[in-house]
């Protein structure tokens, strides 16, 4: 039978965070998925654990790869779930319970994303998502993948991974799903996974790469929104001046009379 969900994760040379991952997976109290594993050749023994727990893997393969997003885009071709989603090493789920609690909500929409817990350091907090998804707020923010089920359908209709982006191939993914393909989306308002925060993506060194990844994706393919967005920043600015002005005059005019 077809399982419905598709869980990959990737790894390299994170033998500590794919045991955490593989470990959360298989603890999980509800089992009706499968599991893919895309290693890209670690040398830190991930391969003999893989192979230790071969068993509990619809598919793994160990091999050199050009980068995190072609691996992710490899899994995608060897999953036959409806909807995938994405736990790459060092990642894990809220509770052992998760699934079994929330499995029945992934349906009717392309794009089921939930909440995120993140650990930084000695700091965790809950990171909440909107209900309502627009441009704006992809121009500053994204969806977090390990929280986030995507139909398989969704990636052929987006044509996969953009594998030359380094950090930011998943934000253009959400971006185009949503602002130009229209593709369903829901938000279920509980926590699915962990993620701890200190990878490529949030790394301060590479502020620069994901800068310069944004602005080509949104100044080639979105110049159009950008200049809305330009235009309402403007108008809103304009209409505060003026009633900042209005307001002033008011005051000036209440003071006036207040003196006789």
């Amino acid at each position: 039978m077809k399982p419905k969900i598709s869980i990959i994760t990737v790894n390299y040379n994170n033998l500590e965070g794919l045991q955490k991952t593989i470990e959360s997976v298989s603890s999980q109290t509800w089992q009706a998925f499968e599991h893919i594993i895309i290693d890209g050749g670690s040398s830190d023994g991930s391969v003999a654990y893989i192979e230790s727990k071969s068993d509990q893997f619809a598919y793994w393969v160990s091999e050199l790869d050009k980068g995190v997003y072609h691996a992710m885009n490899k899994g995608i071709a060897k999953a036959t779930g409806e909807y995938l989603l994405f736990l790459n090493s060092g990642d894990h789920f809220f509770s052992d319970r998760v699934l079994e609690q929330n499995h029945q909500e992934i349906k009717n929409a392309a794009i089921i994303y939930f909440n995120l817990q993140v650990v930084e350091g000695h700091k965790v907090f809950i990171k909440e998502y909107p209900e309502v998804l627009s441009f704006s707020y992809f121009v500053k923010d994204t969806l977090p993948h390990p929280a986030t089920f995507i139909a398989k359908e969704a990636f052929e209709k987006t044509n996969f991974y953009k594998e030359d982006f380094k950090i930011l191939s998943d934000w253009k993914f959400f971006l185009d799903s949503i602002c130009k393909y229209n593709l369903a989306y829901k938000k279920i308002n509980t926590t699915l996974s962990t993620f701890y925060i200190g990878g490529m993506s949030s790394n301060p060194a590479n502020r620069g790469v994901k800068l310069d990844e944004k602005q080509q994706v949104l100044q080639e393919e979105y110049a159009a929104y950008l200049q809305d967005l330009d235009d309402v920043i403007l108008y809103r600015d304009i209409v505060t001046t003026f009633r900042k002005s209005r307001i002033i005059r008011l005051l000036v005019k209440l003071r006036f009379l207040n003196q006789f």
